[in-house]
């Protein structure tokens, strides 16, 4: 039998359907993609995305409330205001980089450009993958779910 959750018992307390939540739809990734990017502002956002200026409004707004962005006053010009990402927002990265990877792989075909890529040597990041405590790269066939309570009884147990 593959991976099964048991779907009737979790689903009120589930990460995956809250995190999605969170993020909401399409614009708020290429909101977040922006942020990624450097982008800060919402004339520069808008304008760079294209997306009508009440649906940014409503989804930086969004962002903000669940804690991805902040608001801040631009230091140069407090008259201004800044989105930057959270640490939360922050902790999105590998989710992005993930998504671009499938993207590049099953809806397009190709791998994007720019191509991403490590300051430090310039090569092109390793795709995102599953890791075990111990680092082996994990697939499908290799994970189960297990209560935590299981989890902390096997361990007492040792």
């Amino acid at each position: 039998m593959g991976l099964r959750e048991p779907l009737a018992q979790i689903a009120a307390e589930c990460s995956l359907p809250k995190a999605l939540e969170a993020m909401g739809e399409r614009w708020s990734f290429l909101i977040l993609r922006a942020a990624f990017n450097g982008l800060k502002h919402f004339e520069e956002i808008q304008s760079n995305l294209g997306i009508a200026r009440n649906i940014l409004a409503n989804r930086l707004g969004r962002l903000v409330d669940v804690g991805i962005l902040d608001r801040e006053p631009c230091p140069e010009d407090r008259r201004k205001i800044e989105y930057r990402l959270t640490e939360k927002g922050l902790d999105l990265l590998p989710t992005m980089i993930a998504l671009r990877q499938w993207g590049e792989k099953w809806e397009t075909g190709c791998p994007s450009n720019p191509v991403l890529v490590d300051k430090r040597d310039l090569m092109p990041v390793a795709d995102v993958r599953v890791l075990s405590q111990d680092g082996r790269p994990l697939v499908w066939e290799d994970l189960a779910f297990r209560w935590r309570e299981e989890l902390d009884e096997a361990r007492a147990a040792e």
